[in-house]
């Protein structure tokens, strides 16, 4: 053990003599908590502090039967199950005389503590998000969902750092099917550390090529456990305060937790709207060039002329105007998400108004492009989860839209259209409940109904994000 340590200054190793019997304590410092450490020394000593004739046999006993403290205990053959133990902060006692080590529970490592999800923002909901330990954010689900058929099954992935993973699912809803599939996909990876749940996402989803995705990812335990009851699997990855979840569905991505919260007429008008805005992100643009540049008799007059005189005084082609523009938005947005959080805002909101202003004043582009531009970006908000796909989308909608007009953005549509309907999570068709239509999952999809009506079927609030993917044997 010692000579494996060495150079390793993090790992501490104490000899005591307990009994008459040598006995070796590994510790990893920041990782175990002190107290619990000398707690168990304590009560150890002291059992055995009147004798000097015990056995190793003995001390194991004592400690296997009677330190009922360690929430975690459990003998060790081999010396690469100690070290993958040692490493993740546990204690471990070796005995003179015994053939095997022990590990116990003493892990004491510092975390952030459990805060409000930043990019999930909720009315009436839960303020708790994930934390980076997995199992606090085990402890979350477990705290929700008090049912023995919700598993936790522990996976470790990575060749060296051996990160653990966690499945939660419940037993009698979850597919089995679908966990072997997703088992399967893990045990595919081959990385030598897994820092995030976004080395693990790709081996998940189903075609690699896609604008989108068919794993979801959340911050919300309230989220992760109403996925659970439809059938779905969540992924937990340690270090990380991402849960996957897997299958994930399109309509979802305009759904939240909120929409439960509010009257059925509220959370539909919402739906529709960010529907809207997402169509809004990555059509306009290119709409809007495809009819200057070809089609421009579409306008109402009034517009075009205003259109017509602001190009007059632009240098640039419409299309290469709506590129640059763009391109200056995101470079701005990506500037303010890598800066700390006040300087980011702004940076974003002055950058925006100087540069836009600045723009139109020296006649380098139209106050109408201006406005696509800042139509666009304020409805890529409205739905985050996709703004990856629409970011990419919009510019390529602006380039056919430029190069062909309409019958282009036509044809750049019934693409998207194919790309996702070709996307089949798990078994699941991407775009279920919409093709294949089921009318009645269509109750949570571009609608919400009522909650009376949501739990008719066997008393359960079911399908709630569109489709319900139990067992299937």
């Amino acid at each position: 053990m010692q000579e494996r340590l060495k150079g390793t200054s993090d790992f501490n190793v104490r000899e005591l003599e307990i009994g008459g019997v040598k006995v070796n304590i590994f510790t990893n410092e920041g990782m175990t908590n002190i107290q619990t450490v000398n707690d168990s020394l304590i009560r150890l000593t002291e059992s055995f502090k009147e004798r000097d004739d015990a056995t190793g046999e003995e001390i194991y006993q004592f400690i296997e039967t009677k330190m009922l403290f360690a929430a975690e205990m459990k003998d060790i053959y081999t010396f690469e199950d100690l070290f993958k133990m040692m490493m993740s902060g546990f204690l471990i006692v070796l005995i003179d005389g015994v053939d095997h080590a022990i590990s116990m529970g003493a892990q004491g490592f510092q975390f952030r503590s459990i805060s409000e999800p930043s990019g999930e923002i909720n009315i009436r909901g839960s303020r708790e998000g994930f934390t980076e330990p997995i199992k606090i954010n085990m402890s979350m689900i477990r705290r929700r969902v008090k049912s023995e058929a919700l598993h936790f099954e522990m996976l470790k992935v990575g060749n060296t750092g051996q990160t653990d993973v966690c499945l939660a699912y419940l037993d009698d809803v979850a597919s089995p099917k679908l966990l072997k599939n997703i088992k399967y996909q893990l045990s595919k990876i081959d990385f030598s550390l897994i820092l995030n749940s976004g080395y693990i996402q790709p081996f998940l989803e189903s075609v690699q090529g896609s604008f989108f995705s068919d794993v979801g990812y959340t911050e919300r335990p309230d989220t992760v456990c109403a996925k659970i009851y439809e059938g779905r699997v969540a992924v937990l990855v340690d270090g990380t305060p991402f849960a996957l979840i897997v299958p994930y569905l399109f309509s979802e991505n305009f759904q939240s937790i909120d929409d439960y919260n509010h009257k059925p007429y509220y959370a539909t008008a919402v739906r529709f709207l960010k529907y809207i805005s997402f169509a809004v992100t990555i059509l306009l643009p290119g709409l809007y060039v495809a009819i200057g540049t070809f089609h421009p008799e579409l306008f109402p007059p009034a517009l075009l002329f205003n259109i017509v005189s602001s190009q007059e005084t632009t240098p640039f082609p419409m299309v290469i105007e709506a590129l640059v523009i763009h391109f200056i938005y995101e470079v701005m947005r990506e500037a303010g998400l890598r800066l700390p959080r006040p300087v980011g805002h702004a940076i974003s909101i002055v950058g925006s108004l100087v540069i836009g202003d600045a723009a139109v004043t020296a006649g380098l582009i139209g106050s109408p492009m201006v406005m696509v531009v800042a139509l666009t970006a304020i409805s890529s908000f409205v739905v985050p989860s996709l703004q990856e796909p629409a970011a990419v989308l919009k510019f390529g909608f602006i380039i056919i839209g430029g190069t062909m007009g309409l019958y282009g953005i036509a044809l750049g549509a019934a693409v998207v259209l194919v790309n996702a309907s070709a996307l089949t999570a798990f078994g699941v068709p991407y775009l279920s409940p919409i093709a294949p239509f089921s009318l009645y999952a269509m109750r949570d999809t571009f609608v919400r109904s009522g909650i009376k009506t949501l739990q008719k079927k066997d008393n359960q609030v079911d399908e709630l994000n569109g489709i319900h993917i139990g067992r299937q044997d």
